[in-house]
């Protein structure tokens, strides 16, 4: 039985175990990308296996007919997640929120160039006004000039890449959606993330002490935990209700910045990321309305 109430709580709880999860990682100190990514996703398959125990059944989790789209889909998760997490190493929690949520910006890019979705004047606007946001975020990591002319050895540019693959991998799930169960998308592409983070250990591992061990199994846990969540929500609530409360990532984010790692958030990120934010709420609420007038104007012809 579906409740919205609840699909909100799996929301806002989806955010807050990553926000954390990212403060762990934080907490366990300098530690090669690759090695933090494979604990991310190994320890993440056990909640996910302790929840389909009772859900769809593990065998379910492993079966698909359709492994080419995962390899797809998984790659630019991989990707996504390495520049992500290399950029955590080098920004505050707010900062690498924040530009996280340039993510639903550049999906609409995305969609009406590869799947050919019609976006109106409205979304486009929005779209600008979403990257005058991401300019203003930019602006304390030396602007966008400076992005262009050092590339990759920006955090902030390390940020925006992974929201871009991570707006490719929203698209591939659209898609993958109308075959593939949830649990199965998740299963396949963190055992991709273990295998892949796994190799690249074989030349960049560091000895680890056993609190860093710790704090390592716990951030897999906790993005284990994270990714049910989010998609349980789904489950119970339509993505247009629980798109908003991505946002609450931001007070998390905060709040576990200043609390434990004594970080004050910039105020021209702050700015850059409520101009970010409105653009995409702005999204959400057009996408819902278009979709209610479509339904309403099938209705009418039954």
């Amino acid at each position: 039985m579906k409740s919205a109430t609840l699909g909100i709580a799996l929301k806002l709880g989806a955010t807050f175990a990553f926000s954390l999860m990212y403060a762990v990682i934080k907490l366990a100190g300098p530690i090669p990308v690759g090695e933090v990514i494979f604990f991310r996703s190994f320890f993440a398959l056990g909640p996910l296996f302790a929840f389909s125990a009772w859900t769809v059944g593990p065998q379910a989790v492993v079966r698909t007919d359709h492994p080419f789209i995962h390899i797809a889909r998984s790659a630019a998760g991989v990707s996504s997640m390495f520049l992500n997490f290399t950029a955590l190493t080098m920004l505050p929690l707010a900062d690498i929120t924040a530009f996280g949520f340039v993510m639903p910006i550049f999906a609409v890019v995305l969609a009406a160039v590869f799947l050919h979705e019609r976006v109106g004047r409205y979304r486009w606007s929005a779209v600008a006004v979403g990257f005058g946001g991401v300019l203003v975020m930019l602006s304390p990591h030396g602007g966008l000039a400076s992005i262009l002319a050092h590339g990759f050895s920006s955090g902030a540019a390390l940020a925006l890449a992974g929201a871009l693959l991570s707006a490719v991998v929203v698209i591939i799930i659209r898609q993958m959606l109308a075959t593939e169960r949830g649990e199965t998308i998740v299963f396949y592409f963190m055992s991709t993330c273990a295998a892949v983070s796994g190799l690249t250990m074989l030349w960049d591992r560091a000895p680890l002490s056993p609190a860093q061990t710790a704090w390592l199994v716990l951030c897999g846990l906790l993005g284990g935990v994270g990714q049910i969540c989010m998609t349980f929500s789904y489950r119970h609530a339509e993505p247009s209700l629980l798109a908003p409360f991505d946002y609450a990532a931001m007070i998390w984010a905060v709040a576990l910045g200043y609390l434990i790692f004594a970080e004050v958030p910039q105020a021209m990120v702050m700015l850059g990321a409520a101009i970010v934010i409105a653009a995409g709420l702005f999204i959400v609420w057009r996408e819902w309305r278009l979709h209610r007038v479509t339904v309403t104007r099938t209705s009418s012809t039954l």
